[in-house]
Order: structure tokens, then sequence, then C-alpha cells
């Protein structure tokens, strides 16, 4: 087989892009999106360099949300919907952060999946 040329990557200029914050216990992952859903970047703590219980931190947090603003600044972007999910301690932080960095946030969306109802609940324990 030929070998193939990979394709640079595209400079895109977006002006509206979609954050995804899913902050668990354990680690807070960003995903920076376009409307449609293309995944323009990621981060999250763990990428950074933190390790154990220090991924679970609203400073951590605060540290991927900051690196990615930069990001977002270098593509034009100026509006971000953030949509947080999961108990973690690094939701409000991510959006502190954000806003600091002078990116207008628009709509905040809290897109956590609660169960109507849920499982079936195990069998009484007999003693």
């Amino acid at each position: 087989m030929a070998y193939k040329k990979s394709k640079k990557k595209q400079h895109r200029s977006v002006e509206t892009v979609v954050a995804h914050v899913k902050s668990t216990f354990n680690n807070t992952m960003v995903t920076i999106s376009t409307t449609d859903g293309d995944v323009l970047m990621r981060g999250s703590a763990g990428a950074l360099g933190y390790k154990g219980t220090r991924k679970g931190t609203p400073y951590a947090a605060t540290q991927v949300a900051g690196k990615l603003a930069k990001e977002m600044v270098g593509l034009g972007v100026r509006v971000v919907e953030v949509n947080m999910q999961g108990p973690g301690s690094g939701r409000d932080s991510v959006v502190r952060a954000l806003q600091s960095s002078g990116i207008g946030v628009s709509v905040l969306r809290d897109v956590t999946p609660i169960p109507h109802n849920g499982c079936r609940a195990p069998k009484k324990r007999r003693v």
C-alpha cells in the first residue's frame, strides 16, 4: 500500500461553541464542540498531569478551563454555551474560569441524567 499523506489540521473561525463539562468526584473532563457537535478540543485534569485525588479538585478544573480558553481565543470564540454533567466539585469553577478569560457564557445547562424510577431494586435480604 502506498503511503497516504495526512491532511493538515484545519483552523476554523467559530463564534459560538458548546462546552461539555463532565465533573465526577475523581476527575473533570471538558470537551469543546461546535453547535453541530463537531469536537474542536478537549482536556481533563488528568491530561494536565494531576494524579489521584487532586484531579477532582476545583483548582484542577480551573486549570483545565483556562488552558482550553486560551486555545478558544485563538479560534476566535466569543460566546460559549456550557452543558454541565455530574456531581463533582469542578462544575462551577470551570464556568468562572471561562468568564474570567474574557469569553461570554450565554447558556448554563445541567444535563445530569436522573433516573425516573431507575433499575429494579435487589430482593429483600433474609436473615
